[in-house]
């Protein structure tokens, strides 16, 4: 059924005569990995992981006066895991990443319509989350208006399960999709405006989560602040939470507040420091002062090791990151970043230490004729607080917690 459907798709999209409005492209990005401690802390009985996974796109689009459409056809596949010679045996991981439609309503305005990826400024609150091979998407609504430096959107959704006989069918609404953050529904206004060394941007946003019926509000309010100048650059976000997130808990406090400095020393080292602080849990029972970054890219931040904020640590200590960083230009397309992060905890453990620990990250990536590698190499140094939290003991744990990856990114042009 999937090879029919593509066929299906292809012969529809080649058959339109004007060429020059469609575009037909791909994307082959397979993916290995060693895991010793990605994400968690190993013990020491474990045997690390090992596994090569592959994203494959086929995306299609169309540009006409009135309305622009995109389709991305993707399919997540882990070498091994569908048994030879039985067609029937599926992951059941092909899905349509992408399928809108992008209609003028004038020179600056436009309305979005469909599954689409949504992304703001560094994508720490709303992102496409590239990095894993399913990414993010999002079936929206989105009012689109550009007008010179100045940018407004206007965001709707409201999630159904068609599946679910209390739903659709009958006279209810209950949404019977949950975790991560699943929303029944989204509302958010996005601005932003540019200058010539600063730009600056408002982000409000207003989900409701349902479990058992109530549906829980949570609202997001926040600002992204950008500064470049000659060789000098700065960045911070300042982003606060109220309202009730999944299974009805009272937010109040919960706020997230970064400031990261960028330097290039020359035409081949730029250096990087930062930090970022992120409220934990304070409250009491069904009360809570954690800040969650909702839908942004989160493995961009606090470490590439994802041990923060990455389908984890919701509604526990918070996190304080202080980080630095050097992004060697290597020549021939090439270039290394290596960067270091120490955390530690905004709210105490039960046995009052805060220290986690702190996180070395190598990234090395070189482009090709067509084609682009990029490698990676993190070991996290763990404190006795993160032993604490990840439910450790020290005394059983890998002596090391490493994770090594490589990757290739092929991105072939078809028309």
């Amino acid at each position: 059924m999937k090879f029919k459907f593509i066929l299906f798709t292809v012969a529809v999209f080649t058959s339109i005569t004007s060429t020059a409005q469609f575009s037909l492209d791909g994307e082959l990005r397979p993916r290995t990995e060693y895991r010793n401690g990605f994400g968690e802390i190993i013990t020491d009985a474990s045997e690390p992981g090992f596994g090569t996974s592959t994203r494959a796109r086929l995306n299609f689009g169309y540009k006409s006066e009135g309305f622009d459409t995109y389709i991305s056809l993707q399919d997540v596949m882990v070498w091994g895991e569908n048994r030879q010679l039985k067609p029937e045996d599926d992951n059941n991981s092909f899905a349509i990443f992408e399928a809108w439609a992008n209609l003028k309503l004038g020179a600056s305005t436009s309305v979005k319509l469909g599954r689409q990826s949504i992304a703001y400024d560094d994508q720490r609150i709303m992102g496409g989350v590239d990095w894993t091979q399913q990414a993010r998407n999002h079936d929206a609504a989105v009012l689109k208006h550009k007008k010179g430096s100045f940018l407004f959107d206007l965001g709707l959704a409201f999630n159904q399960d068609y599946n679910n006989p209390s739903g659709f069918i009958s006279a209810g609404n209950n949404y019977a999709t949950t975790g991560f953050f699943s929303y029944k529904t989204m509302q958010y206004g996005y601005l932003k405006n540019s200058w010539n060394t600063f730009s600056g941007s408002l982000l409000a946003m207003n989900n409701g989560f349902q479990e058992t019926g109530d549906v829980s509000y949570l609202q997001t309010i926040g600002t992204h602040l950008t500064y470049k100048k000659a060789k000098f650059g700065a960045e911070a976000n300042l982003f606060i939470q109220s309202g009730k997130r999944q299974g009805d808990v009272d937010v109040k406090g919960a706020y997230l507040a970064s400031l990261d400095f960028s330097y290039k020393a020359s035409d081949k080292v730029t250096l990087g420091l930062g930090t970022e602080i992120i409220s934990g849990n304070d409250g009491g029972a069904g009360e809570t002062g954690a800040f969650f970054p909702l839908y942004g890219t989160n493995h961009k931040f606090n470490g590439v090791m994802d041990y923060f904020y990455v389908g984890n640590h919701a509604n526990s200590v918070g996190l304080v990151d202080i980080h630095a960083s050097t992004n060697f230009n290597l020549g021939n397309n090439a270039s290394l970043l290596v960067q270091a992060l120490n955390f530690s905890g905004e709210q105490e453990l039960a046995s009052g230490e805060k220290s986690l620990g702190t996180e070395i990250d190598l990234v090395f990536s070189k482009k090709f004729k067509g084609y682009t590698l990029v490698a990676g190499y993190s070991q996290m140094f763990a404190n006795d607080g993160m032993y604490e939290l990840k439910g450790v003991a020290e005394n059983v744990a890998a002596n090391s917690q490493n994770w090594a990856w490589v990757m290739l990114v092929i991105k072939p042009k078809f028309l």
